[in-house]
């Protein structure tokens, strides 16, 4: 009996939530380089499966190839908004059997609202209609933040072009 008493009086423990102390949604688009569109492209594959062809995705769930982008980055999701800096990375597709892909990639910020980076890598199960990466550093107004990125595909066309929207929640700030 003791022992319930006991037991009952120690509170259990409750899950703590943070509020960011900065919060930032930017949207960034990918133009893949497909043989036609090399004035427009802001991305190319640079690594495919054994004889594949570096112009077109790989079938099986473009498993093996690897992308390289310089895409910009605007304040809404209109592709011919003003750039308010560039997104740089890769991503891998890394799955076999559904759309994944690994992200590692910084936003390169130089408008005048921001000046700097934000570094971010993970996973991206792209079939989930939001997914969740870190933000793993930054520099300049975003000196070591840390915190996650929703990312969601806000557009696409076929295998050509496609829009991330980002939504940005730092937890740590300098």
């Amino acid at each position: 009996m003791l022992f319930a008493l006991c037991s009952s009086a120690v509170p259990g423990k409750r899950k703590q939530y943070h509020t960011p102390c900065k919060h930032l949604v930017l949207f960034f688009h990918d133009i893949i380089y497909n043989g036609n569109n090399a004035a427009n492209a802001t991305s190319a594959i640079v690594g495919a499966p054994e004889g594949a062809n570096l112009t077109i995705l790989a079938n099986q769930f473009h498993f093996g190839n690897i992308v390289v982008f310089d895409d910009p980055i605007t304040l809404d999701n209109n592709l011919h908004s003003k750039p308010v800096g560039r997104a740089q990375g890769f991503y891998i597709y890394n799955t076999k059997n559904t759309y994944t892909s690994w992200l590692g990639f910084t936003f390169v910020l130089n408008n005048t609202d921001h000046d700097g980076t934000i570094t971010f890598a993970g996973a991206d199960p792209i079939m989930q209609k939001t997914r969740d990466i870190s933000v793993t550093g930054g520099t300049g107004d975003f000196f070591m933040h840390r915190g996650i990125a929703t990312i969601m595909t806000d557009a696409f066309e076929g295998e050509v072009y496609f829009r991330l929207r980002v939504d940005i929640k730092f937890y740590e700030c300098w």
